[in-house]
């Protein structure tokens, strides 16, 4: 990265934003960008939330700004430009979770705050804080809900991201615990790793459901792309034997569940997300600053964790999920200023 290059982009945006500001016609005259890796469905609810929070927080503006692709050099050139209009600070997920400090610590020096959603920096990071799903929490009740699913017995398949992923890592110790605590009436089969990826999950999960569908109970999906691939294979062989809880709310998911083929997903909350991350960006953009003795969660990524919540959809709640994530999404917010940050 060009740091001069970016020095003088966020300079000149300051000066741009200060001699822009409407005097006074807001709560905030911020602008304020959220701004994900790349083009992906789980992004979608940040536009609504955006829109949202601008309205009930009184923020001059937040937009919802999407790089063309996912790479990290084109998520740092739409930084610039929007740091160029004035943007006052940014929720992001990260386009890469070291390669992106860089550019956030240029913000920082500009007096841009940035904080992380959906996905985190790895620290040492200047991102003010992370708000994302608690990855080994939503698969551990993801595994408790399959066993229930299976009647307590029988043998489980893991279909897990990249093997890599630190998140994946504690995804798997997470599916292990929960099956470790039936002692022994549900055994693990195989944990299939580098699902969450259209080309490969098709391949893996169709080959291993050829060779062994008759030895699986149940899967456990942890990726978005995981979760689909398995629902819709299961629906292709009409098979609601074999039970599924995959992960997030796609409609090929959500019809599976509807069908009897899934019994459950777990639902992450990038509506709340977006919406808390705008507030909390504005209230930085302001002034605020983060406490010093906030209740962050500690994470293999970072010490600055914010759980933004998780529940399971089921033919239960599955006309209702979106008003039971908005009412978590209230109750954090409404104790999230308290909670984590130190107003002027």
């Amino acid at each position: 990265m060009q740091v001069t290059r970016m020095r003088g982009a966020l300079a000149v945006g300051l000066a741009l934003g200060v001699a822009l500001s409407p005097l006074a016609a807001m709560a905030s005259d911020n602008k304020i960008a959220l701004v994900p890796g790349g083009p992906h469905p789980y992004f979608a609810p940040w536009e609504q939330a955006a829109a949202d929070a601008q309205k009930d927080f009184g923020i001059a503006s937040v937009e919802y700004k999407v790089p063309a692709e996912w790479k990290l050099e084109l998520q740092t050139e739409l930084f610039e430009s929007l740091a160029a209009q004035g943007y006052a600070g940014f929720g992001y997920f990260p386009g890469d979770a070291v390669g992106v400090n860089s550019t956030v610590a240029e913000l920082k020096a500009n007096d841009i705050p940035a904080v992380a959603l959906g996905g985190c920096a790895q620290d040492p990071t200047d991102t003010a804080f992370c708000m994302a799903t608690d990855v080994y929490q939503s698969a551990y009740l993801g595994t408790k809900a399959l066993i229930e699913a299976m009647g307590g017995t029988g043998a489980v398949v893991h279909l897990a991201g990249l093997l890599v992923d630190p998140n994946t890592t504690l995804r798997v110790q997470a599916v292990e615990k929960a099956v470790a605590e039936t002692n022994g009436a549900v055994t693990l089969l195989q944990t299939l790793g580098d699902t969450d990826n259209q080309e490969q999950g098709d391949q893996k999960i169709n080959a291993l459901l050829a060779a062994q569908k008759d030895q699986i109970g149940g899967m456990i999906a942890t990726g978005y792309i995981s979760s689909v691939v398995a629902a819709t294979a299961l629906k292709n062989l009409g098979d609601k034997k074999i039970k599924l809880i995959g992960i997030d709310d796609d409609k090929i998911v959500l019809d599976g569940i509807k069908d009897g083929f899934v019994a459950g997903t777990m639902a992450q909350n990038p509506y709340g997300q977006g919406y808390i991350g705008a507030y909390a960006v504005d209230l930085l953009a302001e002034g605020c600053t983060v406490k010093a003795d906030a209740p962050f969660i500690t994470t293999p990524q970072t010490a600055k964790f914010i759980d933004s919540g998780t529940l399971l959809i089921s033919s239960a709640n599955i006309e209702s999920y979106k008003d039971d994530l908005k009412k978590l999404t209230g109750e954090l917010q409404a104790s999230f200023k308290d909670k984590f940050l130190s107003c002027p």
